[in-house]
């Protein structure tokens, strides 16, 4: 640490107290009755202030910078502002000792001979408080929390902001140690508030907040006036009787000394964020200086020593970052390191260290030796067991012990000193002399050799790896580079302030300089970067850099030196340069450069390094073919062109090498078709067809299909071609194959149809299969695609296809619930025995799900079915015949029973009591032994009972009601027939005359309850019964005469009757005296056609009934039969 006074001036008066502005550009004093405000930057006088009448004591100014105020031996207070205005006077009982602002609140502390005042801006009135001693100095706390007065009887009084005392500090020496200065450090970093105490028993002391003293009293040997802290708090200042300014550690350490007066110094103030400090005396000197703290550090390879806070020493790994520290609590004046040895020079004596182990990463050092004794010296290098001072011209060398060994006498000042390696004890110093001499010395040799000399004088020096160059920066800035054997220069630099060569490389080193950083390979060029600070190290890839007090290291790759090599193709000095560190990219290069210039050794290196295997195998099998005798180097080179994906080049070395077929195999197999026609020329077609065949497979291998389809199709692939086509979906493009195609290249025609049929394109599917000529896969088609009008028009044009269509079509009706059409489709596919048990299928449906009406239709369906089988196939008419009789019978048994299961079943009858009472009768007369399933006696003899009770026929509801006591009764029914059961008896026993049947062929009266059925006792002619009201019609069953033939009685029937005027049309007609029943076959009661010959329902109606039922349903309600449908 060096002092430089920057200005200095002198004032009438002592200088009392100094304040500097915040911002640092002004600067108050307080000499005589008067302040002085000086500018800092030139010590130029602004302007003197009066304003007190008495000699002014103190002066402080507020941290905001607005305002400062000003105490004077004549008890007043005067609050100035920035632009040098007095604002507020105020006063106090005795004269005023010291003022100062709290930090925060701007709060002013002023403190007189009896008590001190606390004022701000806010209050109107100044709080005061008494004091037991006379105040002579105060300090508030970084936080604005806390003052503490400094008294004359030694007393440290701390109070709080509202002058309250909280912590009382007596000093030992009592009223002979006069608290002179105190001030709380203003650090930051401080875990506690730390208050430094002078006394006049010249002794200085910390105390914390508590009142706890922090380590012992520091003996001065002098009275202190002031004390001041640095504004970051690392350093303290202090001035007194011994006529001079010194500088302390925060701990209490003195540095040195700022600068020496000629009389007391009674203030001392550090400018604000700055190393400038300013000196008030007795005598009335204002000295101004800047204080200069040299860098003091030591480097060795990845080891930097530095010092830090002048009495540490931090020892920094700049690989690992790790950080050691050393507090050697004296001011550290030299620093050396050197392998694992650490010196240390102090005041007093200097310390050695070394490594507790030899691990390269070891950061615990112990001391080893003390060398106490007092050395000036210059320069300080450390070797193994000695260190080495240097002293202007002299070179000294001292063993551990301290004992002088050698000393060498040079011819002009040393400039630079060097340890540049060596066995222990015998190493060897690199020494560079004002006189440009450059000279090499062993420490066990008194004997210095002289390296060489030059015209300029020596600013740094390094020596390469292999001793063999030197490098010397001059003091013009240039940097020389020496050959040491031959003396001779090889070549310089401009601008460079320090050198250094690469310690695993021996043509590489760099230089720093004008901001730039520059890195020199051989002869080549200098590559530049920016760069601030001084290059002091060159391992490897890094550079380690010092920038004002600390030192980093820089990563620097070193892909320049190397594509140096590279552009002359030195490649094993360019690998060399890539292993110091370079990019992965820089390695790849390399490594491809190194491949084409065939030195497969370091192209094998480099590509290790990326771990690039495919180039591995490359240069592993150019290997095993040169030992196998190939030594084509064309061909070699054209298989790393060819792999560096530079084609052309590899085509014309494969030529140019005799062998074409690898050029045409390389372009082939890169599918790069044009160019293997260009190579080829006007060639074999075969050779030409292959060609496009590959092209297409890759184009398909590669997802461009469309392209694919185009050249398979130019090559005559049409198969393929299809497949891409249909697995793409693309129909358009199919078509046109489909179309473009020979009728007799029938595999791609079907492929097509195929692919179309599955696009749902089942038009051009069908396109296809009619060119072909493929009629049974155009039948499928349409039946696959349910296009059933299509299939039914080419059924009718190819009648072998009749079972290919039909049968598809009945499953799929039947599969969609259309039952009834599966079946008539059945039946036209000449699948009876399917259509037939869809019937029964359906009938037992019905049944089970008591749909009677449906389950009657069914079987009449069945009888119909049954029927067409005895026409068509007369083995089995009478089988068939006896089926439609059964059918028949069971359809009219379902039909009459529908009406009573909805009577029984439903809240409401649509049928009239007559109705019921018919159908009643009818089925009690008809059921068989075994009652057909899903018909219920029950309901039956219920609905007749009822029915019988309420139309007057009382025997037969009586006989009715009986017969239900033997049959089991359903819950719902039995209240209902008990009571009937019971009326029933108050009824006579005997039926009403009106209900009783009439035989129509011998006019008998046949009873209600007929024990042979539904026909006459007398005549046993068969009632024939109306299949809606179910009452007997008037039809007499006749047989032909001898002599007409079916067809002439059919025909006679057929002939036309009477028609009647439709609205007199009533249930009979009567005709020349005659009474007719029509029948509902007669074409003036449905029209033109006779619905029940047309559909041979079996089945009669009243017309009337007939007709209404027809517009009810809008068919025949027996067979369904609509109106408008044709006949068979």
């Amino acid at each position: 640490m060096r002092a430089v006074l920057t200005w200095r001036d002198k004032a009438e008066h002592c200088i009392n107290d100094i304040a500097f502005k915040p911002d640092g550009t002004q600067l108050i004093l307080a000499a005589g009755n008067r302040l002085l405000v000086y500018d800092t930057s030139d010590g130029t006088l602004l302007q003197p202030l009066k304003g007190h009448k008495d000699t002014v004591y103190c002066v402080a100014y507020a941290k905001d910078g607005k305002r400062f105020a000003s105490g004077s031996a004549d008890k007043s207070i005067i609050i100035w502002t920035s632009k040098l205005e007095g604002i507020l006077k105020y006063t106090h009982n005795d004269s005023i000792q010291c003022v100062s602002y709290n930090p925060v609140t701007h709060q002013l502390a002023s403190c007189s001979s009896s008590d001190f005042g606390l004022w701000s801006p806010e209050q109107k009135s100044i709080s005061k408080h008494k004091s037991s001693s006379k105040i002579i100095c105060c300090s508030w706390t970084n936080d604005g929390q806390y003052l503490a007065l400094g008294m004359f009887n030694g007393i440290i009084s701390i109070r709080n902001k509202n002058g309250e005392e909280k912590v009382k500090i007596e000093r030992p020496g009592g009223s002979l140690s006069p608290v002179w200065s105190i001030c709380w450090n203003p650090s930051r970093e401080e875990h506690n508030d730390i208050l430094a105490v002078a006394d006049w028993g010249q002794k200085l002391s910390f105390y914390q907040l508590s009142g706890k003293q922090i380590g012992k009293d520091r003996v001065l040997n002098f009275d202190p006036c002031c004390i001041s802290y640095f504004t970051k708090g690392e350093y303290i200042l202090l001035g007194g009787s011994d006529k001079q300014v010194s500088l302390f550690t925060k701990d209490g350490v003195r540095l040195g000394t700022v600068g020496e007066q000629n009389s007391w110094v009674w203030t001392c103030r550090v400018k604000p964020d700055s190393n400038y400090v300013v000196v008030g005396c007795q005598d009335g000197t204002i000295s101004f200086y800047q204080l200069i703290f040299s860098t003091v550090h030591g480097l060795y390879k990845d080891r930097y020593a530095y010092r830090d806070s002048m009495t540490d020493v931090i020892v920094q790994h700049l690989i690992t970052e790790q950080k050691v520290r050393m507090k050697c609590k004296e001011l550290v004046k030299k620093i050396a390191i050197y392998r694992n040895r650490l010196a240390i020079q102090l005041p007093e004596k200097i310390l050695i260290y070394e490594l507790y182990s030899e691990d390269s990463s070891d950061m615990h050092y112990r001391v080893k030796e003390r060398i106490v004794k007092k050395f000036e010296c210059n320069l300080l290098v450390v070797c193994a067991n000695h260190i080495i001072l240097c002293q202007e011209k002299r070179l000294q060398c001292l063993s551990f012990s301290g004992v002088k060994e050698r000393e060498w006498q040079m011819e002009s000042l040393i400039r630079y000193i060097k340890v540049i390696g060596g066995p222990p004890g015998r190493e060897g110093l690199l020494v560079g002399l004002k006189n440009g001499q450059i000279l090499k010395i062993f420490v066990d040799n008194l004997f210095a050799i002289i390296l060489l000399k030059q015209a300029t004088a020596v600013r740094c020096l390094d020596m390469s790896a292999s001793r063999k160059k030197l490098a010397v920066v001059d003091e013009n800035d240039t940097c020389l580079v020496y050959d040491i054997d031959t003396k001779e220069l090889l070549f310089q630099e401009p601008n460079a302030n320090s050198v250094a060569w690469n310690t695993q490389c021996e043509d590489m080193l760099c230089f720093s300089g004008g901001g730039y950083l520059n890195i020199k390979a051989s002869t080549f060029p200098v590559h530049r970067q920016k760069l601030q600070g001084f290059v002091v190290g060159y391992n490897g890839s890094k550079i380690f850099c010092l920038h004002v007090f600390s030192i980093s290291a820089v990563e620097v790759p070193q892909s320049a030196p190397m594509y140096q090599y590279l552009d002359r193709k030195m490649f094993k000095e360019a690998y060399q340069i890539a292993c110091l560190g370079v990019t992965d990219t820089d390695w790849h290069e390399l490594a491809m450069e190194a491949l084409e210039g065939l030195d497969f050794e370091t192209a094998k290196k480099a590509f290790i390094r990326v771990r690039d295997l495919r180039y591995l195998e490359l240069i592993s099998s150019i290997e095993e073919r040169k030992k196998r005798g190939e030594t084509n180097k064309d061909l070699f080179l054209a298989d790393v062109f060819s792999y560096q994906g530079k084609f052309h080049e590899a085509a014309k070395l494969y030529k140019r090498s005799g062998h074409e077929n690898l050029a045409l195999e390389m372009y082939t197999d890169l599918r790069m078709f044009e160019y293997v026609k260009d190579f080829l020329g006007s060639g074999d077609p075969k050779e030409i067809k292959m060609l496009i065949t590959k092209q297409a497979d890759w184009a398909r291998n590669i997802k461009e299909p469309k392209a694919a389809v185009e050249m398979y199709i130019s090559a005559g692939e049409h198969v393929k071609a299809i497949e891409i086509c249909g697995h793409h979906g693309w129909v358009d493009m199919l078509i046109d194959i489909a179309r473009k195609l020979d009728k007799a290249e029938r595999e791609p025609l079907l492929l097509c149809a195929t692919y179309l049929k599955k696009l749902d394109s089942p038009d051009y599917a069908a396109e296809t299969y009619l060119k072909m000529g493929d009629l049974k896969s155009l039948v499928q088609l349409h039946v696959e695609t349910q296009r059933w009008d299509e299939a039914f028009a080419l059924g009718e044009k190819h009648p072998e296809f009749k079972d290919d269509i039909y049968v598809p079509y009945a499953q799929w009706l039947a599969e969609n619930d259309r039952f009834e059409e599966a079946q008539q489709a059945f039946h036209k596919a000449g699948r009876q025995r399917e259509a037939v048990q869809v019937l029964e299928q359906l009938t037992d449906n019905a049944v089970a799900e008591s749909r009677f009406n449906d389950a009657a239709y069914y079987y009449w369906m069945l009888s119909m079915q049954c029927l067409d089988i005895a026409q068509a196939d007369p083995a089995q008419k009478d089988v068939m015949l006896g089926k439609f009789h059964h059918f028949q019978r069971l359809a009219e048994l379902y039909h009459a029973y529908h009406a009573i299961h909805r009577h029984t079943e439903d809240p409401f009858s649509v049928h009239g009591p007559e109705t019921l009472f018919n159908i009643s009768r009818f089925l009690l007369h008809s059921l068989p032994k075994d009652t057909p399933s899903g018909i219920s006696k029950v309901k039956i003899l219920f609905t007749l009972a009822k029915q019988s009770k309420a139309l007057g026929a009382y025997r037969l509801a009586r006989h009715a009601y009986d017969k239900l006591r033997g049959l089991y009764i359903p819950a719902r029914f039995q209240k209902s027939i008990e009571l009937g059961t019971l009326t029933i008896r108050a009824k006579p026993f005997h039926d009403s005359e009106e209900l009783v049947p009439l035989c129509y062929r011998c006019s008998t009266n046949n009873p209600l309850l007929n024990n042979l059925g539904n026909v006459c006792i007398n005549c046993r002619q068969p009632f024939v019964f109306s299949a809606s009201s179910y009452d007997v019609l008037h039809l007499v069953e006749f047989c032909l005469e001898e002599g007409i033939t079916d067809e002439e009685a059919i025909s006679l029937i057929d002939l036309e009757a009477p028609r009647p005027k439709r609205e007199d049309r009533q249930r009979e007609t009567i005709n020349n005296s005659s009474q007719i029943l029509q029948l509902v076959e007669t074409k003036d009661s449905m029209g033109d056609e006779d619905p029940f010959t047309a559909k041979l329902s079996f089945e009669m109606f009243h017309s009337e009934d007939y007709e209404l039922l027809v517009l009810q349903h809008g068919c025949c309600p027996y067979c369904r039969r609509r109106k408008d449908d044709p006949g068979p």
